[in-house]
Order: structure tokens, then C-alpha cells, then sequence
């Protein structure tokens, strides 16, 4: 999947699991869960190796990771929780497989494809097509819910996290990545999907960061000679 479904089928899945139980989740937290295991691809630039879909895409290492989160923050946790795994076994595992879910033991690869059936790639009419689906329902939940107001009003400087998917997946996009040119070019209507999600993204960094310079501006203070 591209970042646009990754975004909306954890904020979906998001609002129905804390709604069951009863939680407040942080919405620019749950939206940035959801494309944190791609933080491999930088990672793999970075050393200069092909790593993705490897280990931050393992189930075994998410339930690792989450372990101590859960007894700290028990029920809580399971929004975010389920926002991370979303993205590599609902996501990635129907469009393109190849996936280490269950690394460290072992590094067989699995996906839809790897077992047998049909191939989906992110460019696949049923990918393009579903994508665009979650992104309508999400849009329809956030004006209905008024959770745009989390990001347009909020000076919460938790929200910087942010940061993560405008960096690593959104801005990508719109240069070249994962296609050979930019996504408004390859994939028009999802280019605008994205569009919305690095505004809705970006607002309130910009927020915090002009709250910030504001409030660290020296102030002048008039000295009467007598």
C-alpha cells in the first residue's frame, strides 16, 4: 500500500478499537504508527542495504516492542497497537507480500502472493481502488467527528512526531518514490490523497514551531529616562 491507505486503514481501525474500549487516542500518533515500520526503507539508504519489509515488519518483533507498553498503559495501548501491525498484516500483506512477519526466527517471506494467489501491486487498479475508499471513509470520519480540530487547532508539541510520515513516506512520493517519477504524475487522484494528508500533517508543526519563535521573541521594554 501506499502511505494514503496505510494512513486511513489505521486511523479507521483506530477509531473502532477506542471506541470499543473506551480510550482517547492521539489521532496524529495512531496516523504516524501506521507507516513507521516503512521507516526501514530510510534506514536501508542509509547504510546502503535492501532491508525493507524485513524486520519492522514482523508481528514478533512488534509484540517485542509493544510488550512493555501494553503493562504501562494496558488497554490504552491497543489502538496504537493495532494501527502498527495494520500496515504489514492487512496492508503490505495483500499488496506485495514479501514480508518477515515472524523474524527473528525466521526470514521466510510471506504476503498473499507468497502463498499462492494472486499478485497485488501498489499500482494495481484493486490497490488504487481501495485505497481511495478508506481515504473517502476517513475524510467522511474526520468531518463527521471533527478530528481535523486535533491538527488545525492544537499547539501540542507531542504533535512534531508528525515529522515522521511527512519525511519518510509524503514528501518521497511527491519526488519519485516508489514510482520513477512523482506521484502526480504516476498516480494523479492519489497524488491529491497525499496532498491532504501532508496539509493536514503539516498545519500543525507549523503551529507549534510559530507558537515557539512567538513566544521566545525578546521582548522590548520602554525605558523612561527621568
Amino acid at each position: 500500500m501506499l502511505a494514503v491507505g496505510h494512513i486511513s486503514l489505521a486511523y479507521i481501525l483506530g477509531k473502532i478499537s477506542s471506541k470499543t474500549l473506551k480510550v482517547n487516542p492521539s489521532i496524529p500518533l495512531l496516523m504516524t504508527l501506521s507507516i513507521l515500520p516503512d521507516i526501514d526503507i530510510a534506514i536501508g539508504t542509509l547504510i546502503g542495504s535492501t532491508i525493507h519489509r524485513g524486520p519492522t515488519h514482523s508481528i514478533l518483533f512488534a509484540l517485542i516492542v509493544f510488550t512493555p507498553i501494553f503493562i504501562i498503559y494496558k488497554k490504552r495501548a491497543i489502538p496504537y497497537f493495532i494501527a502498527y501491525i495494520s500496515h504489514f498484516l492487512i496492508g503490505d500483506f495483500f499488496v506485495g507480500g514479501h514480508l518477515q512477519l515472524l523474524w527473528p526466527l525466521t526470514t521466510s517471506t510471506f504476503g498473499l502472493h507468497d502463498a499462492g494467489f494472486m499478485y497485488i501491486g501498489i499500482n494495481d487498479p484493486i490497490n488504487i481502488t481501495t485505497e481511495l475508499l478508506l481515504f473517502t471513509l476517513t475524510v467522511i470520519l474526520i468531518a463527521k467527528t471533527r478530528d481535523y480540530r486535533k491538527f488545525l487547532k492544537n499547539n501540542d508539541k507531542k504533535n512534531l512526531i508528525l515529522i515522521i510520515p511527512i519525511t519518510t513516506v509524503l514528501l518521497p512520493n511527491f519526488i519519485g518514490y516508489p514510482f520513477s517519477m512523482p506521484i502526480f504524475s504516476a498516480l494523479p487522484i492519489m497524488g491529491i490523497a497525499h496532498l491532504f494528508y501532508f496539509i493536514l500533517f503539516t498545519i500543525p508543526i507549523l503551529t507549534i514551531l510559530y507558537n515557539t519563535i512567538k513566544n521566545h521573541k525578546p521582548k522590548h521594554t520602554n525605558n523612561k529616562i527621568s
